[in-house]
């Protein structure tokens, strides 16, 4: 097995993992409830920055039609590309799923056409060469879908099933 096979393969399950949140998030969750980030929120948030990561940088980063700036955006952080977050009309499950499709289908091409042996990752804000900036993209995915996840148990009582691999 290829590193890029490897690469795609966790890339895919972190994914359908985080599908599966959105999926089955009951539309109390989605605005929020208890929550003070809602949940549409981080799956756009995750969603969005796999998007990006998965370009060589910036430069080649182009946002999905219906990106709205500073949406992406947790809260402000010590580095870029932070802001301060902008939020207006929530984005619906459909739509974050078409984005997740968007993302899922990027994976493959995405992944081959990195310069995984690159000492500079390609965002300045990462010290980190290519390869394991994109470990740590995968990372991130799957820290998004296990908080996702947690709040559906711990409010509704459903569970996520693992992907270990796609």
């Amino acid at each position: 097995m290829t590193i890029q096979a490897a690469l795609k393969g966790q890339y895919h399950a972190a994914l359908a993992m985080l599908k599966q949140t959105i999926e089955q998030c009951p539309e109390d969750l989605w605005a929020g409830g208890e929550n003070a980030v809602a949940f549409w929120r981080v799956a756009y948030h995750a969603l969005f920055f796999t998007h990006l990561y998965l370009q060589s940088d910036m430069d080649s980063f182009r946002p999905w039609e219906h990106h709205r700036d500073e949406y992406e955006c947790l809260g402000v952080l010590p580095y870029p590309p932070h802001h301060e977050p902008r939020i207006g009309e929530a984005y619906t499950k459909p739509q974050l799923l078409e984005y997740w499709q968007v993302c899922d289908t990027t994976v493959d091409t995405g992944v081959d056409e990195l310069d995984l042996d690159a000492q500079d990752c390609g965002f300045p804000w990462y010290a980190m060469n290519k390869l394991e900036h994109q470990i740590n993209n995968i990372r991130h995915i799957q820290h998004h879908a296990a908080l996702l996840a947690g709040r559906l148990r711990l409010a509704q009582g459903i569970d996520v099933s693992w992907a270990g691999s796609a």
